[in-house]
């Protein structure tokens, strides 16, 4: 539905402003010169009082200061003096533009304002509330000079109340500027760490594996330099795509951001590494409640590499380390995964955040546990996702002390980010347990 136009589609320019100042000037001093009463022995006087207080509108925008002084020594004339009574208008319609103008200037309205009612109120006590005799004509007319100063204040407070709101929305536009500037650099940086963290420490192991075994063990140390080949052209394909932000809007991407089918990957990578993995990944249930797991998927068992079958690349089999495996404790050739069905995927933001949780996770286990044993489970319904990484090697984590922690707290970011819970800690014993739930709205 469309929204209704505002009173005013677009703001003004300044040209537009000051020829509405002088339209308004012109105006105001017709009607003064139609409402003029004459000056007795100044047969001039009202046409010098009608320009004195009119024409200088028109320049309030340009000299604010000097024209609210004008028109409020033309007005002062003109009540004293008795031919108008309507001449505060001038010097109020001058006062708002001061009021917005910088506060440097401020001390001249306020000194006005303040002189004006010290008169009226000395006036007031000095007649008692009714004319004297001897005391002049307009001390009588105290009405005109509250009104005047009715109208100041009133102009007064208005534009101080605009600039104030100006300058408050003026604060916040560059708060949520430099928010959402803070935000993506600490998005570039949970995605840097990340890709770095787990590939370089993915080398860094295997590297000293290779290292340790290279004379002894020349087969072993030959399979960790290849981990360590593959760990790093993947690396580089997700460190060109992590840059591919800092691109131009209308350049294309490179490729499609890592989703839940990159976890097989990390699993395997972590397996190569030395962890054994058994994987649990469950997607959202389908519309008529099933969750369209094939029977025994989830209870399925470990392969002989360590990794837990899982769907291959197109949803057609089981998914190991190798063809031809038969599967721990189940009859040859039953089926043990599936791929996605249609409307099955997660929103976009949301799987790159679960896949970077248990890249994270997994990280930590090869770098602070391994060898050991680690269960990932990644269970999905139609409101939220749950992550469950445990190991059960030491459960005492370290880390050097120029970069503690910076894993656990970019997860904890990923995981507020979807106002979600994020728990981690070590478990009773041995072990170690980060835990995940992001919630979203599942499409129906």
């Amino acid at each position: 539905m469309n929204e209704p136009y505002p009173l005013f589609a677009r703001h003004l320019s300044r040209g537009q402003l000051v020829a509405l100042d002088v339209l308004a000037g012109l105006v105001f001093s017709l009607l003064i010169l139609t409402a003029v009463r004459p000056v007795a022995g100044l047969p001039l006087g009202s046409l010098v009082i009608s320009l004195g207080l009119g024409l200088p509108l028109a320049l309030r925008r340009l000299w604010p200061v000097p024209i609210f002084c004008v028109t409020l020594v033309a007005s002062i004339a003109a009540v004293v003096l008795g031919s108008v009574t309507f001449a505060y208008v001038a010097p109020a319609y001058a006062l708002y533009i001061v009021a917005l103008a910088d506060g440097r200037g401020a001390w001249v309205p306020t000194t006005a304002i303040a002189g004006l009612t010290l008169i009226t109120v000395i006036g007031l006590v000095t007649m008692g509330g009714s004319p004297q005799g001897g005391a002049p004509v307009w001390m009588a007319d105290l009405d005109v000079p509250l009104l005047g100063i009715a109208a100041l204040g009133g102009a007064w407070t208005i534009g101080r109340a605009v600039r104030e709101r100006r300058l408050y929305a003026a604060r916040d536009a560059d708060r949520l500027a430099e928010q959402a500037v803070t935000e993506e650099r600490l998005r570039i940086a949970r995605e840097l760490h990340d890709v770095v963290a787990h590939s370089v420490g993915m080398i860094a192991v295997k590297a000293g594996v290779a290292n340790h075994v290279l004379r002894t063990r020349p087969e072993e140390a030959h399979d960790a330099l290849r981990v360590i080949e593959t760990v790093s052209r993947s690396a580089l394909v997700e460190m060109r795509q992590l840059l591919g932000v800092l691109r131009s809007a209308d350049t294309p991407d490179r490729g499609p951001a890592p989703d839940l089918d990159g976890i097989w990957q990390l699993a395997e990578r972590a397996r190569l590494a030395g962890v054994k993995v058994e994987l649990d990944v469950r997607l959202t249930p389908d519309n008529d409640g099933r969750t369209g797991v094939q029977d025994g998927a989830v209870k399925a068992g470990v392969r002989d590499g360590g990794v837990k079958a899982g769907p291959g690349p197109d949803g057609d089999g089981p998914r190991g380390t190798g063809s031809g495996e038969r599967e721990r404790g189940r009859p040859e050739g039953e089926g043990t995964g599936r791929g996605r069905r249609a409307g099955e995927r997660l929103p976009e933001g949301l799987e790159l955040s679960v896949y970077r949780i248990v890249q994270e996770a997994l990280t930590n286990v090869v770098k602070h546990a391994a060898p050991a044993r680690c269960r990932v489970s990644v269970v999905t319904d139609a409101r939220e996702v749950r992550i469950e990484v445990t190991d059960d090697g030491p459960g005492r984590r370290t880390t050097p002390a120029t970069g503690a922690g910076h894993g656990l707290i970019g997860m904890r970011e990923r995981v507020m980010t979807f106002g979600g819970v994020f728990e981690a800690g070590a478990l009773p014993g041995r072990g170690f347990r980060v835990s995940a739930t992001l919630p979203y709205r599942g499409v129906s």
